[in-house]
Order: C-alpha cells, then structure tokens, then sequence
C-alpha cells in the first residue's frame, strides 16, 4: 500500500485528491473508495491516508483508502 496526505477532499462534490509520500503525481480519490468509514464521512485535508491505486480511463486513482492513526507523540 502506498501513503500520502490528502491535499483536498470536499465531502459535498464526494472527491478530492492525495498527495502520494514519493512524490509522485497527486491521485484522485472518490468517495466510494473509502474503506472503514461512513457514507457521509469524508477525509479531512492534511491527514495521513494509505491507499491502492487503479488506472483509469481517467487516470490513476486512489482505491481501498483508510486513515493512517498517529501515536500520541504524532509518530506515524
């Protein structure tokens, strides 16, 4: 699995994009991709997420995405 952090995710449109840890190119994520978490919950900006990617006809995009928790000391 890969990790990032979510550079925008809008809970009313039901997308936004991550920001890949290697640097790659930003991966779009749709909402229905988003595993452990209700249907009107969204991903906030800034956190940690790990996540799979499919191509699409569209581009890459970001599957399978669950929050990464961070300790108390914020150590991943």
């Amino acid at each position: 699995m890969k990790r990032g952090k979510v550079k925008w995710f809008s809970s009313e449109k039901g997308y936004g994009f991550i920001k890949p840890q290697d640097g790659s190119d930003d991966v779009f994520v749709h909402q229905n991709n988003l595993s452990g978490m209700n249907w009107n919950e969204g991903l906030r900006d800034g956190e940690t997420v790990e996540f799979e990617t499919e191509r699409t006809d569209k581009g890459l995009s970001a599957i399978n995405v669950s929050r990464v928790e961070e300790d108390a000391s914020g150590v991943l």
